[in-house]
């Protein structure tokens, strides 16, 4: 009888993922139904005899869904005993700002508690762990090594063999698994917005992630983390997957998406990169940039972006929704905007803030602009490293690669 209804739930399921993708904008037109990726939640026969008579806790937030039922909710119709739910940064449903503190609770929805890993308390504790048997973890990255879902990923594969727990990785396409590109991270350099010695953008879905941390025994003193992967159907690295729901507030559509591994850096600068406006990631500029035909003025958002950066200040600049089509197509992390607004403002302004080495993960980058190199000099150090990374990556792939 339950195998009938995990059948129902894929076909159902399936059969709405096209409504779902209408929730974000640029989305291609519908593939043949072969050709339809669907995401490691989709394959239930596969993970729901691993759950059965088992306490299951759930990493998750507005992006796990099964078409346009989330995660949690199809679990606990299938009667799977969830007793816990772990949200990332922006909350479990994906609706709090950044920066914001975000307070442990229960879902309105399910009664279910909701315990925050963001904060003061990224990594599971011991007493958060003591009733759970098996964690679910089904969270939609964006292949960026600051966006932080993969540091939570890396605390709760630590958590979970610290305590001998195991760990299902639902799988998810990478919107930006198609290429590698940018400095790769040095160990000095080590924070919530990087975690491992890989490049900004790494070309790696997040359950191939967790087989790299685990293989290259990058968990605290070298501890193996029991996986089990659900993957993806009908995904290679050289699609462009298409997110059916935004991952997190600012990153509003597929434009900011294929921009953000190169807009991220001008975090730690004195420039605002469109929070507080209609263009998140998608623009840059600032009240002293020379005169230009852009301009934007950041204002709080609800839920969105509540104290953003440059708040009620004129800024000029530039609009870039025309060069994410060309990072979409070529697939590159693009250096040439910080180097242009360095040359704008450092003669005006300190234009590089606290722990902008954190997110180049190395000094180098800063040094390198500020002493006028081009940004051909700056690649061509990065060249060995990323190579080495690139030899490392081929280890843990699990789908066709684009090279």
């Amino acid at each position: 009888m339950h195998s009938i209804k995990y059948i129902i739930l894929i076909l159902i399921t399936t059969a709405t993922i096209a409504g779902c993708c209408q929730k974000i904008q640029n989305q291609p037109k519908q593939l043949p139904s072969k050709e339809i990726i669907l995401t490691g939640a989709y394959s239930t026969l596969k993970y729901l005899p691993l759950l059965k008579g088992k306490r299951i806790a759930v990493v998750a937030n507005n992006t796990s869904l099964i078409g346009t039922t989330h995660l949690v909710d199809s679990l606990i119709s299938l009667k799977v005993n969830v007793v816990k739910i772990f949200g990332p940064e922006h909350g479990f449903r994906g609706d709090q700002a950044d920066g914001i503190e975000i307070l442990n609770g229960k879902d309105p929805k399910t009664g279910i508690e909701v315990l925050s890993l963001y904060g003061n308390h990224k990594k599971p504790a011991i007493a958060d762990l003591k009733d759970i048997d098996i964690i679910i973890f089904d969270i939609q990255d964006v292949g960026a090594r600051f966006y932080t879902y993969i540091s939570t990923l890396t605390y709760v594969m630590e958590a979970c063999s610290e305590n001998s727990i195991p760990l299902i990785v639902l799988d998810r396409p990478n919107p930006n698994g198609y290429y590698i590109d940018g400095p790769v991270m040095e160990k000095a350099f080590e924070s919530f917005v990087g975690m491992h010695p890989v490049p900004v953008v790494y070309g790696l879905t997040i359950a191939e992630y967790a087989t790299m941390v685990n293989g290259e025994k990058w968990l605290k003193d070298g501890i193996h983390c029991n996986l089990t992967i659900i993957k993806c159907d009908n995904y290679t690295h050289k699609t462009q997957y298409q997110l059916p729901v935004r991952p997190s507030p600012n990153l509003q559509d597929m434009k900011a998406i294929y921009l953000y591994p190169s807009l991220c850096l001008f975090e730690r600068t004195v420039v605002s990169v469109g929070r507080g406006t209609e263009n998140p990631f998608k623009v840059f500029g600032h009240p002293k940039f020379s005169k230009s035909s852009y301009s934007f003025t950041p204002l709080p958002i609800k839920g969105v972006s509540e104290d953003p950066p440059l708040k009620g200040q004129l800024c000029y600049g530039r609009n870039l929704e025309k060069e994410a089509e060309t990072i979409k197509k070529d697939g590159h992390f693009e250096l040439k905007w910080l180097i242009e607004a360095y040359k704008n403002l450092n003669s005006q302004t300190e234009f590089f803030t606290n722990n902008f080495d954190k997110l180049a993960g190395n000094s180098k980058l800063r040094e390198q602009i500020i002493a006028g190199k081009s940004e051909t000099e700056i690649r061509k150090s990065w060249q060995p490293e990323l190579d080495a990374f690139k030899k490392t990556r081929k280890k843990y792939l699990l789908y066709p690669d684009f090279e």
